[in-house]
């Protein structure tokens, strides 16, 4: 299946389809109507009314007659600019686009180098990398925390299973619930640190969010600089405490938004043969 983009576009408050600026395009090339309606395979009157209905929403010329023909005017070569800007940016996504959280996108990194597909990978929180699948941008969406996909009831493929460990403040020993009483904690939004923090308040124990980042990468330098800042970081990132290990075991998922057979293909060897690697990059195996 071959699919090829075609931009409509809003200029001023008015959608014009793709078919207008094709039209600009083809007049830009010929410097003639009558020609760029033969190229686009309508009429004369057609092409002229495309562009005279243009023209009148707008409240400026989009075309003008010169001397040997038709040309563009300053507004009609600002706009077919930005068309083209437009177009090269989507005919350029030809690497999938694969975004998602920091952990899983990291795996998939590696999946990707294994497997040999040549990708575009983006590391965010699970929302906003769901608000970019929302808008078209993402070929493959990875999410740390699986509440999302249960959430939005996606058809979702496993990818590994991990779980969150303690880190402390260096030369810091926890020899129980007790010494976290009172504690500060640096939070990760939108992650699988949900399952840490339910589990502190289901055991009643007082702590203090008193930081927060995006990136668990951001938040574990926070806590190996600090005296008194501890977190709960995925164990595939980090060593740490293991007190709440089966309490915060979660899987990490993958959703495929393409329907690009190679990714399909992808996405098969990410439940099999790939599982070799997510042992190798210290997860546990679906």
């Amino acid at each position: 299946m071959d699919i090829q983009p075609k931009l409509n576009l809003v200029i001023n408050g008015h959608n014009f389809s793709y078919k207008l600026f094709e039209t600009l395009h083809c007049i830009s090339k010929t410097f003639s109507q009558r020609k760029a309606a033969k190229r686009l395979g309508i009429s004369h009157a057609v092409l002229n009314r495309r562009i005279k209905d243009a023209e009148a929403k707008l409240g400026f010329l989009l075309v003008e007659s010169s001397g040997s023909g038709s040309v563009l005017t300053s507004h009609g070569l600002e706009v077919i600019a930005q068309y083209q800007q437009l177009m090269k940016r989507l005919s350029e996504h030809k690497q999938p686009v694969i975004c998602g959280g920091h952990i899983s996108t990291g795996l998939m990194d590696s999946l990707c180098h294994n497997y040999g597909l040549d990708s575009v990978i983006y590391s965010t929180d699970d929302l906003s990398a769901l608000k970019l699948a929302e808008m078209g941008l993402v070929d493959i969406l990875t999410l740390d925390d699986p509440v999302h996909v249960f959430m939005r009831d996606l058809d979702f493929t496993p990818l590994a299973y991990d779980y969150l460990v303690l880190v402390s403040p260096p030369g810091t020993e926890v020899n129980s619930l007790k010494d976290l009483e009172g504690q500060n904690f640096v939070e990760v939004p939108h992650s699988a640190q949900r399952l840490a923090w339910n589990t502190l308040d289901h055991l009643k124990i007082d702590y203090n969010i008193t930081e927060i980042y995006n990136s668990p990468y951001t938040a574990f330098k926070k806590v190996q600089d600090s005296q008194d800042l501890y977190s709960f970081l995925n164990r595939s990132l980090t060593t740490g405490w293991e007190m709440f290990a089966d309490d915060t075991r979660h899987l990490l998922t993958s959703v495929l938004c393409s329907t690009q057979s190679r990714l399909e293909s992808f996405i098969d060897y990410v439940s099999g043969r790939g599982q070799r690697v997510v042992e190798d990059r210290g997860f546990e195996r679906i």
